[in-house]
């Protein structure tokens, strides 16, 4: 009776360690925290092409999990190879296989934060940036920006497109399509525009897009943000009284050559709408993607009289203002005077040069 007992207890024994063993590997399978400890969570790209060994190697190339057996058999287990969703997926501390199958299964995905710092000179450029920073390339991108259909379905015009997209910070999806990104944009365009803003375009005798070629031409001018809305009003005053522009980064984009840093009186003679100095009023478009302080400077352009600005003599990127044509030629002796003092004559102009920072 004894013996029976003690085999009895024995049995018992072993079930419990082995009903122990089983629930430890199941919690080790799909509970315990499979993510490597580190400073940032880890970030896994899955492509709407790929296929489920493709998404293995990216888990395994982004080093994110701690033991690549057990998530391997939860994937089975839970048949991650019969549905999986691209995205950006982040795997964080703390978090075991089922939620990392589970993440993946249903496209819990993580938004890209897209951050838009302006200062596109083309679309194409943008595009580019596009493709960089989302799944789709920049052809895909570049395909929709360029189509004159696609602006006008948002009410602009190829030249002006470029207009709609605010510089800014935003969460979107790392799968978006290039035709629901710019939706988006234009859904953000329209929340910028607020009712205050239109009331200030119209106050200026300005359309929304006019603005925003004005604004990109005075960020062109200076990055110095308490005197853009002087700049603005310059322009916003020869604007007013008839006046050619004269604005040499019109000129710069008309040449179409980004290297350029200074403007000559060839290139003063280019034919192109965008050259202010042979054409009145404001070019076709925008010249860069104008961020939000040049918009709004041109929103809140200061009144005044001055007509002329050019560099100051300090060389610190701001500028002098002048309401006389003789005023504004001495201003640009004396800042002349100290560039040659302080090249020391070892940099000379070429002949009929005309320097871009004197307007």
């Amino acid at each position: 009776m004894k013996k029976k007992t003690r085999f009895g207890l024995l049995a018992v024994l072993l079930l419990l360690a082995a009903g122990v063993l089983a629930a430890l590997n199941f919690y080790g399978t799909f509970y315990h925290d499979n993510v490597k400890a580190g400073d940032k969570p880890q970030d896994i790209r899955i492509r709407r092409d790929f296929t489920y060994d493709q998404l293995l190697d990216a888990v395994r190339n982004s080093g994110a999990v701690d033991n690549e057996k057990t998530f391997l058999r939860a994937a089975k287990v839970m048949k991650l190879r019969d549905s999986f969703r691209p995205g950006l997926y982040r795997f964080r501390k703390g978090t075991g296989n089922k939620g990392l199958v589970r993440m993946l299964q249903k496209g819990w995905q993580t938004p890209v934060r897209l951050v838009i710092p302006g200062y596109f000179r083309h679309l194409d450029r943008f595009a580019d940036f596009l493709g960089e920073q989302l799944e789709a390339d920049a052809a895909d991108f570049a395909a929709v920006l360029d189509d004159a259909a696609t602006a006008a379905r948002y009410g602009f015009k190829p030249e002006t497109f470029i207009g709609m997209f605010i510089p800014n910070t935003y969460e979107v999806w790392w799968t978006v399509t290039p035709e629901d990104f710019i939706e988006r944009m234009h859904q953000e365009y329209e929340r910028f525009w607020t009712p205050e803003r239109d009331a200030k375009a119209l106050a200026a005798g300005l359309t929304r897009q006019e603005v925003s070629t004005l604004a990109s031409i005075v960020i062109e001018e200076t990055k110095y943000e308490p005197e853009m809305p002087r700049v603005a009003g310059v322009y916003m005053n020869r604007l007013l009284r008839g006046m050619l522009l004269q604005a040499d980064p019109t000129v710069l984009y008309a040449v179409g050559d980004p290297s350029l840093k200074r403007v000559l009186n060839r290139h003063l003679e280019t034919d192109s709408p965008y050259n202010t100095y042979k054409y009145a009023g404001l070019p076709p478009g925008p010249i860069t993607m104008p961020p939000v302080a040049a918009i709004d400077a041109v929103l809140n352009y200061e009144r005044h009289d001055y007509l002329y600005f050019c560099a100051r003599d300090t060389f610190d990127g701001q500028h002098v203002f002048a309401k006389t044509l003789a005023a504004h030629n001495e201003n640009a002796r004396r800042y002349q005077r100290a560039l040659s003092s302080q090249l020391k004559a070892a940099v000379t102009a070429p002949k009929g040069s005309r320097r871009s920072t004197i307007r």
